[in-house]
């Protein structure tokens, strides 16, 4: 059986012309792969940095394309290395507009839903591979309260009721090397190559194991 992956990746935000997870994500569009007996295939999806119209849309390519695998990816810029995302959290408190010109403060996002919920990603496993291929990556403890965050809880939250179970979680990426050199902090970024690279790994590893590893996973927050 061939297993769908569903990738998604934000647009462009907060003034800027390039989202580096969007970017990462587009450029596997068609891709078709195999790992061991574990055969699949990857649909590629936008999603609007919006609070709201980004769950209701994710939400939607769940339900049209029936995934096994889902990987959420966007951008957090200033981080060095490849977050693999633990936890999203029930909360909504972001300290800029969003695309729809929107800041909720203290939000709720799911009134019906549990505090938070965990990744149903193998995140170590997926971190060790990338650094066994020279990829800088950690777990990461928290994907923030603005979108990233936000989709990631809904996503998780429309996967629990769900009938099928399916693997579901978020990746953050640096800054590209074009996007911190415009910037004065001068943040650290990564190679377009090496994001792409990463988030294909993590399909990959994503569709062939079962358990994850356990380890010190050397978490980046």
């Amino acid at each position: 059986m061939i297993k769908t992956v569903l990738l998604t990746g934000f647009e462009p935000f907060n003034g800027a012309s390039i989202n580096p997870a969007w970017e990462a994500v587009r450029a596997l569009e068609g891709w078709e792969g195999a790992v061991g007996e574990h055969r699949f295939r990857v649909e590629v999806r936008q999603l609007p940095c919006v609070f709201g119209q980004a769950i209701e849309d994710i939400n939607a390519m769940v339900d049209e394309l029936h995934p096994d695998v889902v990987i959420a990816v966007g951008q957090a810029g200033g981080r060095p290395a490849i977050p693999v995302e633990r936890v999203a959290i029930n909360a909504d408190d972001a300290s800029i507009l969003d695309k729809g010109g929107q800041q909720p403060v203290d939000a709720t996002i799911a009134s019906d839903g549990p505090a938070a919920y965990f990744s149903t990603l193998p995140i170590k496993a997926i971190v060790r591979a990338l650094r066994e291929k020279g990829l800088v990556a950690g777990v990461s403890q928290t994907a923030g309260t603005f979108v990233c965050n936000h989709v990631f809880y809904g996503l998780m939250h429309h996967a629990a009721g769900q009938p099928q179970a399916i693997k579901a979680g978020f990746i953050h990426v640096p800054f590209l090397p074009e996007q911190a050199a415009a910037r004065r902090d001068a943040p650290r970024s990564m190679a377009r190559d090496d994001i792409i690279a990463g988030i294909k790994l993590a399909a990959e590893v994503t569709v062939s194991v079962d358990a994850d590893v356990r380890d010190e996973g050397g978490a980046t927050h």
